[in-house]
């Protein structure tokens, strides 16, 4: 049975989008999720649940390490290319794939001179020709 679109948009008349309600941190001043931690500072309900200032630290420390590690010739060499766009790396690479696009790009520069040389019909020269 088909619905009328009253009773789709009586039952659609739930689905409206609400605004998530905040609060402000009461030790930095914040806004936060009401019951939740205070994402900037790590306090709930005036006690420290989590010290952020660690968890930025240990963070911080496994990202430079990760980057470092990333630095060393060793993983340089085992890196593999293949499929990757390393144009700073492989600039010679680089200019031999663009040569055949240039050759297509050439390619497509001749038709159209080709189809411009052409001589267009038009509807009138196709009515003359037919009578």
């Amino acid at each position: 049975m088909r619905h009328t679109r009253a009773h789709t948009a009586n039952r659609r008349s739930h689905h409206a989008l609400e605004a998530v309600a905040l609060t402000t941190c009461k030790n930095c001043g914040a806004a936060h999720k009401p019951h939740h931690m205070c994402p900037a500072c790590g306090f709930y309900k005036g006690r420290m649940v989590l010290d952020l200032t660690v968890a930025h630290a240990s963070r911080n420390a496994r990202i430079t390490a990760r980057k470092d590690a990333k630095k060393t010739p060793e993983a340089l060499e085992a890196h593999d290319h293949e499929g990757h766009d390393h144009a700073h790396e492989h600039a010679e690479e680089v200019a031999v794939e663009s040569k055949p696009k240039k050759a297509a790009a050439k390619k497509v520069a001749k038709k159209d001179e080709s189809a411009e040389e052409k001589p267009k019909k038009t509807r009138a020269k196709k009515t003359e020709d037919k009578a």
